[in-house]
């Protein structure tokens, strides 16, 4: 029988291959498109999930944000374009900047989103019921450990719906159906 930490990490797996497949469309040179009122791009919204879900994994596994895909305290990460998100650029309740080059290229964008998806699952799949029981606090909220996984993989499918109107205004087509 599959332990919750097991189960809830299936249910981010599964998440993940939601939300990646729509990506397809999304180029270098459409990676910071905005349009009218959705103010949300496709390289904003990979780099600010991918920091959520890190900073939650790192709560259950006790590392840091990766270095290697995250500057900590700045808007737009070194390089032009960089390989990295600033980690100030893609916080909550920040704005997305319309200059691509103030993002990694979309490549680089997946891969980080990836690893953190990897990270996210693996640190949840070692969690022991007593961790995902524990209270947490999340901005303004305490919830249990368990309870903030769940939340976190939701928030991922609302961004993922934003960039489904954000493929259907820049016109890229469907992807279901």
């Amino acid at each position: 029988m599959a332990t919750r930490g097991e189960m809830l990490a299936w249910v981010i797996g599964s998440s993940r291959a939601l939300m990646t497949r729509y990506f397809a469309g999304f180029t270098d040179a459409n990676r910071a498109a905005q349009l009218p009122h959705m103010p949300n791009h496709f390289a904003w919204t990979l780099g600010h999930c991918a920091m959520t879900m890190h900073r939650v994994a790192e709560r259950l596994d006790g590392q840091t944000l990766p270095e290697r895909d995250f500057e900590v305290g700045v808007a737009r990460a070194a390089g032009s374009p960089p390989t990295r998100f600033g980690t100030e650029g893609v916080a909550f309740g920040s704005t997305p900047l319309p200059e691509a080059d103030a993002y990694p290229p979309v490549a680089r964008c997946i891969e980080v989103f990836g690893a953190a998806f990897d990270r996210f699952g693996a640190a949840v799949r070692t969690a022991s019921d007593e961790r995902l029981d524990a209270p947490e606090r999340w901005g303004k909220q305490q919830l249990t450990m368990g309870d903030l996984v769940v939340r976190v993989t939701i928030h991922n499918g609302m961004h993922s719906g934003q960039l489904v109107d954000l493929r259907r205004g820049l016109g890229l087509g469907r992807v279901v159906g």
